[in-house]
C-alpha cells in the first residue's frame, strides 16, 4: 500500500465540530454554488471516475433474510448502553452477535 492512502472512519458529528473548529479545508461555498452541470464535468474530467461505467444489466436484487422475532433476557445496563446509541441499537446489537459468531466459526 502506498503511504498516506489510508481509510479512516468518522461520524457525522465529529465531521461538523472540525467544520466548526475551521479545520475543514472544503470551500463550502463553492461547493454550493456549482451546477449539477459543473459537478457533472469535473467528475468527467477526473481519470479515476472516468472509466466507472456500471453495468447495470447484471445486477441482482439481494434481499436480507426475515428477522425472527425471540424473547432474551438481557442485562439492564447493556440494553441501555445499547439504547443510548440512538435509533438502530437492535441492529447494532445484532451487528455484534454476528461478528462474534462470525469469529468463531
Amino acid at each position: 500500500m502506498k503511504k498516506g492512502n489510508t481509510i479512516t472512519r468518522t461520524t457525522l458529528e465529529a465531521l461538523a465540530a472540525k467544520r466548526q473548529q475551521g479545520e475543514d479545508r472544503t470551500d463550502w461555498a463553492k461547493v454550493d454554488a456549482m451546477t449539477d452541470e459543473k459537478l457533472e464535468k469535473l467528475i468527467a474530467d477526473d481519470p479515476g471516475e472516468r472509466d466507472l461505467k456500471p453495468d447495470w444489466t447484471k445486477a441482482k436484487l439481494v434481499l436480507g433474510m426475515p428477522k425472527k422475532a425471540i424473547s432474551l433476557r438481557m442485562d439492564p445496563n447493556v440494553l441501555a448502553w445499547f439504547k443510548q446509541q440512538g435509533k438502530g441499537y437492535q441492529a447494532r446489537m445484532r451487528a455484534v452477535l454476528r461478528a462474534y459468531m462470525e469469529a468463531h466459526q
